[in-house]
C-alpha cells in the first residue's frame, strides 16, 4: 500500500480522493522542471499529486505508485528523470494509462535522458516532451484530459490565444528599438480561416468499415516513404477499435492543401504526425490544432536522429508527444491510452493489445 494520493477535486474508489494527474520525479533535484508542470496544472485547476521515485533505487515504489494510481483512477502520469532516465518507461510498463516523460539536463546536454525516455520498446509507450519541458508536459496532460473535458478545452484555446498576443507584444518591443534610415513597416490582415472546403471522403484510404463522419483521430504521412511506419500504425488501431483517417501528405510541398485539409478534420479528438528528415509534419499539425499532437520520427536520414530531435524540441505551449525512432505501434498504443480514457470498449481492446504485446505476439 502507498501513501496518500491527496490533492482536490477528484473522487474514486471508496471516496477516497484521487488526483487526475500523478508526476514522480527520479530525484529531488528535478523540482525545478516539475514546478513549470504545476504551475500550468493549477492554471487549469488541474488536480494532480507529485512524488519523487528512483526507478532503479526504489523500483518498488515507483511499481506501487503506479499500480495504485491506475486502480485509484489516476488518469494521466508524468515521469521526470535525468542521466539513464528509465522512469517514464518503468511507469509505462505498469499501466495503461497515458505516461508523458520529461527528460531532464543532468549530463550531456540532456540527450541521454532524452533517448533514454523516448526510445521505450512496445508495449511500453511513452509520450516524450524536449529536455527540461515540464510546462510543455503538463499542456500536453492538459490537452489529453481535454479530449473529453469542455472547460480544460476552452483554456487551452485562451491558453493559445494568450501566446499570440505575447508574440503580437514581442514584435512591437522589436520594432520599438529599429530606428533605421530605410525601415519600412510591413502589415497583413489576419490569418484566413478557411471555409465551404469540400468533406474529406473519411476512411477512403485503408480504414475501418463503420461509416461515421468524424473519426477519432487522424493519422497524417509527410510522404510515401513512410508508409510501412503508417500501416504498422493504423493496423494497431484497427485492433483497438479506434476510427481513422489516414492521409499522406507533406505540411511543405503542399502548405495551403495542408492547411485545406486540416480544417476538414478539425473535429477529431487527436492528431498523429509520421514523418523523417526535419519532421515539419508534427509542427505543422499543432500550429494548427489545439488537439494532443503524437509524433512518430522516421529513420529516413542521419538514422532519424533529425526528425525525433525536430519532434520533440518544441518550444513553450506547443508540445508533441513523441514516441520512438521508427515505432507506429507505440504512437497507436497511444491514441488508444488516451481514447481508452473516455471508451471503455477501447480500453479493453488496449489492455488486451498491451498482454499480447508483453508476450512478444
Amino acid at each position: 500500500m502507498i501513501d496518500d494520493l491527496t490533492i482536490d477535486k477528484s473522487v474514486g474508489n471508496g471516496g477516497l480522493m484521487v488526483p487526475e494527474v500523478m508526476i514522480i520525479l527520479g530525484s529531488e533535484s528535478d523540482l525545478e522542471i516539475a514546478k513549470k508542470a504545476v504551475g500550468i496544472l493549477e492554471g487549469f485547476q488541474i488536480s494532480y499529486t507529485l512524488k519523487v521515485a528512483s526507478a532503479h533505487r526504489t523500483h518498488d515504489l515507483v511499481r506501487n505508485l503506479v499500480v495504485e494510481g491506475t486502480k485509484r483512477g489516476v488518469k494521466v502520469f508524468i515521469g521526470m528523470a535525468g542521466l539513464a532516465a528509465h522512469l517514464p518507461g518503468v511507469m509505462a510498463s505498469y499501466t495503461h494509462r497515458p505516461v508523458i516523460g520529461v527528460p531532464v539536463d543532468v549530463e550531456l546536454s540532456g540527450i541521454d535522458s532524452l533517448l533514454a525516455s523516448i526510445q521505450t520498446p512496445y508495449p511500453a509507450s511513452v509520450a516524450t516532451v524536449g529536455i527540461n519541458r515540464g510546462d510543455n508536459a503538463g499542456i500536453l496532460a492538459a490537452e489529453i484530459l481535454s479530449v473529453g473535458d469542455e472547460e480544460i478545452k476552452s483554456g487551452l484555446h485562451d491558453l493559445r490565444k494568450s501566446f499570440h498576443t505575447k508574440v503580437n507584444g514581442g514584435e512591437k518591443e522589436v520594432l520599438s528599438q529599429i530606428d533605421g534610415k530605410h525601415f519600412k513597416d510591413f502589415q497583413v490582415d489576419e490569418p484566413i480561416v478557411f471555409s465551404n472546403v469540400d468533406e474529406t471522403n473519411f476512411k477512403e484510404e485503408g480504414c475501418n468499415d463503420d461509416l461515421i463522419k468524424t473519426p477519432d483521430v487522424t493519422v497524417i504521412l509527410d510522404g510515401y516513404s513512410n508508409i510501412k511506419i503508417g500501416e504498422n500504425l493504423i493496423e494497431i488501431l484497427n485492433r483497438l477499435g479506434v476510427s481513422y483517417d489516414f492521409k499522406v501528405i507533406s505540411s511543405i510541398a503542399n502548405p495551403t492543401e495542408f492547411e485545406r485539409y486540416m480544417e476538414t478534420v478539425k473535429d477529431v479528438k487527436l492528431f498523429v504526425g509520421v514523418g523523417g528528415s526535419s519532421a515539419h509534419v508534427t509542427g505543422s499539425i499543432v500550429a494548427l490544432s489545439e488537439k494532443p499532437v503524437i509524433g512518430v520520427p522516421c529513420s529516413n536520414q542521419l538514422n532519424g536522429l533529425d526528425a525525433l530531435v525536430s519532434m520533440v524540441n518544441m518550444p513553450p505551449g506547443v508540445p508533441v508527444g513523441v514516441v520512438g525512432m521508427d515505432s507506429g505501434e507505440n504512437g497507436a498504443l497511444l491514441v488508444g491510452k488516451i481514447l481508452g480514457l473516455l471508451d471503455k470498449r477501447i480500453e479493453i481492446n488496449l489492455k488486451g493489445e498491451i498482454a499480447d504485446g508483453r508476450l512478444f505476439k
